[in-house]
């Protein structure tokens, strides 16, 4: 008995045209699935083969009426894009949850990537400001591309977009890239940490994951009611900004978790008493959610979000008949 397994590559999701907020409706599904008890999530667990360098594995399941399972094996390179390759890259495999077998192999780079700046985006549904006019997006790759992609849709009065990276051309080239994606909003570059960052009401850090962090982002440079999103663990973000604030994280699990392993979240950064929601339990409705004061959200990525994404990909693909079948 043969089995076929599809092959999803970038090029094949990218024909997909699928949505950031279709995205975001998957990934925040999967948070109250989880939140309610529906699923099987270990914390990611990883090597790092050179320093500050990364190989994480990040097995899910997902029952109830999802009903999904796949684990993804992903990489963080930060010295890759001086070589001319991509800082994430990886391979998502979807499994059938009844035998085990494989029903999906695909690009992890554009799953890792899309959920990343969703799963931002569904914390901005339930704690950002609707009358939100302006963002500062920290580190101008990948993340700070689809991460403001999922701002545009949460807030529809943005029209200041401020981009800060230590590379003055990648900072233009993020500017040229999205200012198109968001008619009506003035792009502008700072090479200033500060300044970029000074009143702004959205601050996202999307800088390079690393283990002796600097955190040069400051408390007295943020607005009292600013939303603070670190994509990047703790590498940007000072400690004192999620002491002074409510303090989100995407899952206490795997938060303790990784804490405990004393590579990161160290030297100040919140504690398990410190947690006052995750958005498993936000999306379950099982925890609150506030829109005024200082809010922080600590967002490493979790699994559910890549099974979630990586269905819906799955689903589309097979129903466009896009992909490649591979006998096992």
């Amino acid at each position: 008995m043969s089995t076929e397994v599809r092959w999803i590559s970038a090029k094949d999701i990218d024909r997909l045209g699928i949505t950031m907020t279709e995205v975001m409706d998957a990934v925040e599904t999967g948070f109250a699935s989880l939140g309610r008890g529906e699923g099987e999530m270990p914390a990611k667990i990883g090597i790092h083969p050179r320093e500050n360098c990364f190989i994480h594995a990040m097995p899910c399941r997902l029952g109830g009426d999802i009903d999904r399972a796949g684990v993804k094996c992903v990489s963080g390179y930060p010295p890759n894009p001086a070589r001319g390759l991509p800082y994430i890259t990886g391979i998502m495999l979807l499994n059938d949850p009844d035998t085990g077998l494989p029903l999906a192999v695909m690009d992890a780079a554009w799953i890792t990537a899309w959920r990343t700046g969703a799963a931002s985006g569904v914390y901005a549904r339930h704690f950002g400001d609707p009358e939100t006019t302006s963002v500062t997006i920290v580190g101008a790759g990948v993340q700070g591309r689809v991460n403001l992609l999922a701002m545009k849709e949460v807030f529809p009065k943005l029209n200041d977009v401020r981009c800060h990276d230590i590379f003055e051309a990648a900072t233009q080239r993020f500017i040229d890239d999205m200012a198109p994606k968001v008619p009506g909003a003035v792009f502008s570059a700072h090479a200033d940490l500060e300044t970029a960052v000074r009143n702004t009401d959205v601050l996202i850090t999307c800088t390079p994951i690393v283990e002796s962090p600097v955190r040069a982002v400051r408390r007295e440079w943020l607005k009292d009611d600013c939303l603070v999103i670190a994509v990047d663990y703790d590498a940007c973000v000072g400690e004192d900004v999620f002491r002074d604030a409510h303090f989100t994280c995407d899952n206490r699990n795997q938060y303790i978790w990784t804490r405990n392993q004393g590579t990161y979240f160290q030297n100040g950064y919140p504690g398990p008493e410190a947690i006052d929601a995750d958005m498993c339990e936000i999306c379950a409705e099982q925890g609150v959610a506030v829109r005024e004061g200082l809010r922080g959200a600590v967002l490493m990525g979790i699994a559910t979000h890549d099974v979630m994404t990586a269905a819906l990909v799955f689903e589309r693909a097979a129903e466009a008949g896009i992909g490649t079948l591979v006998e096992l």
